[in-house]
C-alpha cells in the first residue's frame, strides 16, 4: 500500500473519500479543535470492495457535516463511520443478500439521513408558525402534531434494526475465543496462528445458522414495528401545509403552517420505501438460508443412503 503524495483539496466536494482518511481529534490543529485532519498516508489501491466504498462515503459525509455545522459539538453527534465499522464486522460472514442489505442500509438510509434529511428537518421547530401571539401556543401545537421528530425516529429505527447484527458478531467472537483457547492448549502460540483465527471466515451452519436466522427475524420485526409506529403517529405519511390547532393555551382554533411540507413528504416516502426494501431483503435471506440448509440436509441423507447401499453390496461378496 503506497502513500499518496498529492495535496488535499480545500473544498469538501473535491475530496476523494477513497484517497483521504478523515479523523477527528481533541488536540488542537491549524484548523482548530474538532476539525477534520486529512491523512494522505492511507490510499486504497486495486479493486474497491463494497466495504471500502461505503466507508469512504461515510467519512465524506462526516466531513460534509463538519463544513455545514462547524458551530455544533461534533462529539455529541453520532459517528456513523464508527457505527458502520461495528456492524460491518459480520459482513464477511454474511451471504450475498446480507451484503446488499448492509449497502442499502448505509447508502440509502444513513447517508441520506446524515447528509440530506437533517438539513430538511433542521428548521422544523423554528419555522412552525401559528397565526397567534399567545405565548406557548406554537410549542404546544408543534408537540401535538409532531410528538417525535422524524430524524430522531429514523435514527432510533436504524440503531434498533442494526442491533440484532450484534448477536452474530458476539457469536463469532465467542467462536474465535474458543479456537484461541484450543490453540493455546495445543501449544500453538505462533502469531501466524492467532492471525489466522482472526481472519477465519465462518460458514453459516450449526449454531451460527440459528443465531443468524434469529437476528434476521428480529430485523423484520423491528422494521415492521417502526413502520406501524410511524403510520400511527403520522397517518398517511403525508406532511400537510396547514394544520388547525385548538390546544391550550391557544385562545381559539388557530392556523399553523409547516415549513417545506412537499420536500418532507418526499423524504418520508423515500425512507419508508427503503425500509420496505430492507424487509424484503431480510425475508429473501431467510428463505435462502432455509432452502440451502434443507438442500444440504437432503444431500447429506442421500449420500449416507448411497454409502450404506455400497457398503452392503461390498460385504455381500
Amino acid at each position: 500500500m503506497q502513500s499518496s503524495t498529492s495535496s488535499p483539496q480545500s473544498a469538501a466536494g473535491n475530496i476523494n473519500p477513497f484517497l483521504y482518511h478523515v479523523s477527528f481529534s481533541k488536540s488542537t490543529s491549524p484548523q482548530g479543535p474538532h476539525q477534520p485532519q486529512i491523512d494522505t498516508g492511507r490510499e486504497f489501491t486495486g479493486h474497491m470492495g463494497a466495504s471500502a466504498f461505503i466507508n469512504g462515503f461515510c467519512k465524506l459525509a462526516t466531513l460534509h457535516l463538519t463544513d455545514v455545522h462547524t458551530h455544533r459539538n461534533l462529539e455529541s453527534r453520532m459517528n456513523w463511520a464508527s457505527f458502520y465499522a461495528v456492524i460491518s464486522g459480520i459482513n464477511r460472514h454474511s451471504t450475498g443478500i446480507g451484503r446488499i442489505w448492509l449497502s442499502v442500509l448505509f447508502i440509502f438510509r444513513i447517508l441520506v439521513l446524515v447528509v440530506a434529511a437533517e438539513s430538511v428537518w433542521g428548521d422544523e421547530k423554528a419555522h412552525f408558525i401559528c397565526n397567534t401571539q399567545q405565548p406557548g401556543c406554537n410549542s404546544v401545537c408543534y408537540d401535538h402534531f409532531f410528538p417525535i421528530s422524524h430524524i430522531r425516529l429514523w435514527s432510533l429505527q436504524l440503531i434498533t434494526v442494526s442491533t440484532p447484527a450484534l448477536l452474530v458478531a458476539m457469536h463469532i467472537a465467542h467462536r474465535r475465543h474458543i479456537d484461541k483457547k484450543l490453540y493455546r492448549q495445543a501449544g500453538r502460540t505462533c502469531p501466524n496462528d492467532i492471525e489466522q483465527i482472526k481472519n477465519q471466515k465462518f460458514k453459516i451452519t450449526g449454531a451460527l445458522w440459528w443465531t443468524y436466522i434469529i437476528s434476521l427475524l428480529f430485523r423484520v420485526l423491528f422494521e415492521s414495528a417502526f413502520m406501524y409506529l410511524f403510520y400511527m403517529i403520522y397517518p398517511g405519511y403525508k406532511m400537510f401545509r396547514l394544520v388547525k390547532c385548538d390546544s391550550y393555551p391557544c385562545p381559539n382554533t388557530v392556523d399553523c403552517f409547516v415549513s417545506r411540507p412537499t420536500e418532507k413528504t418526499v423524504f418520508t416516502i423515500f425512507m419508508l420505501s427503503v425500509s420496505g426494501v430492507c424487509i424484503l431483503l431480510n425475508i429473501a435471506e431467510i428463505i435462502f438460508l432455509v432452502a440451502r440448509a434443507t438442500t444440504r440436509r437432503i444431500n447429506s441423507s442421500r449420500d449416507t443412503a448411497v454409502g450404506a447401499w455400497i457398503s452392503q453390496k461390498l460385504c455381500s461378496f
